[in-house]
């Protein structure tokens, strides 16, 4: 029997150590003593600027917000501009509005140049540039209003807006107004470049392939796809309530001879037949663990043997959590009501589960766009 097994009060060497140790830090006396050490000194100072930047988190958000719905970094790839000019365009005094390019400036995304002028840095540059991030950063009103009480949040005692936002999750196809799925599929749009490039990276596809991209909106992670692999044969499955932007939005992208639209909700009936691949591209993490099986048992149906599921989503890090897996998208799809954010070996599991063999969990590029899962029937 083990010391832990033979003493049930008694911690364990190393973990009684550990406990210590973080008592001890805990303790003001100790982190007085420390900031007069030289080299501790400039430990704690790193320690309390990570504490601070925890605890001013959702400010910079905010700030973040305001530039954005103000289009002030938009206006700023004109040149620089006066604080004059700036506080005009924005509706906002002077004194305000060198406050908020004062917090811009402070997040890297602008600096300050004399006599009250402010420029656009890199940061604010990328900001613009990637796909879909401003109106995401516009949505995450919705997302905070749910997080304001965070408690209420965890013991699910709130009703959620993002939970109204996304109710096509929630029942079958004809339940979600044309509207709302309109809006899924355009905020879902504007970033899915970024998920198409990360997950085309991870996985090949050979010349006469076909897939099926079940949950594929309007058809983006498919156009990228096609363009890519010019020789498959790319099918989109999702809503009929969405086939109507789909069909506009391949045909003005060219892509209405290559890419078919087929209709159907995979909570209701099979998914179509004789593909090669199924990919489902940021699906899983919007739905509960048991509709996710289903789905799965759906796709391993459809596919023959040796055909190929591509999950690819934001996952968590499960034994080493990240960021953007165990904090952002956690609590997003809580947030959710039904969704869930996944680790890779979760996944995997979950597929091994239905019968794909030959699981592959391939290095993602940028964790906080996407990971990838790769299983064969």
């Amino acid at each position: 029997m083990s010391a832990i097994h033979s003493h049930p009060h008694r911690r364990a060497p190393a973990l009684s150590r550990l406990w210590d140790f973080n008592r001890l830090f805990s303790n003001d006396k100790f982190q007085a003593w420390v900031s007069n050490i030289p080299v501790l000194r400039r430990i704690a100072r790193t320690e309390g600027e990570d504490i601070f930047d925890l605890i001013m988190g959702f400010v910079n958000s905010q700030v973040l917000w305001a530039l954005v719905e103000l289009r002030i970094l938009n206006s700023l790839l004109d040149g620089p501009k006066q604080i004059a000019e700036i506080s005009a365009a924005a509706a906002l005094s002077p004194e305000r509005a060198e406050i908020l390019m004062n917090g811009a400036t402070a997040l890297g995304l602008t600096k300050r140049r004399a006599n009250g002028v402010y420029a656009l840095r890199r940061k604010g540059a990328s900001l613009l540039g990637v796909p879909g991030l401003t109106d995401m950063i516009r949505h995450h009103a919705h997302f905070y209003r749910d997080m304001a009480d965070p408690v209420a949040l965890l013991r699910d005692e709130v009703d959620t807006e993002l939970s109204h936002f996304w109710p096509y999750v929630f029942g079958a196809s004809d339940s979600a107004p044309m509207q709302v799925t309109e809006n899924y599929s355009n905020l879902m749009a504007a970033s899915q470049k970024l998920v198409a490039h990360d997950t085309l990276k991870m996985v090949t596809f050979r010349s006469g392939n076909a897939i099926l991209d079940v949950g594929g909106g309007t058809g983006n992670f498919a156009i990228e796809l096609a363009r890519k692999f010019t020789d498959v044969r790319v099918s989109v499955f999702d809503l009929p309530q969405v086939k109507p932007a789909a069909d506009a939005h391949l045909s003005a992208k060219g892509f209405s001879d290559r890419i078919t639209f087929q209709s159907g909700s995979f909570r209701d009936e099979p998914l179509p037949l004789g593909y090669d691949a199924i990919t489902l591209i940021r699906v899983l993490y919007d739905h509960s663990d048991s509709t996710v099986m289903d789905l799965l048992k759906r796709a391993y149906d459809a596919l023959s043997e040796g055909g190929r599921l591509i999950v690819s989503e934001p996952m968590s890090g499960g034994d080493k959590p990240h960021r953007a897996g165990d904090v952002y998208f956690a609590f997003y799809t809580m947030a959710m009501r039904t969704g869930k954010a996944r680790s890779a070996n979760q996944i995997a599991q979950m597929c091994q589960k239905i019968g794909f063999r030959s699981i592959l969990i391939p290095k993602a590029p940028r964790k906080f766009i996407t990971s990838a899962v790769i299983c064969v029937k």
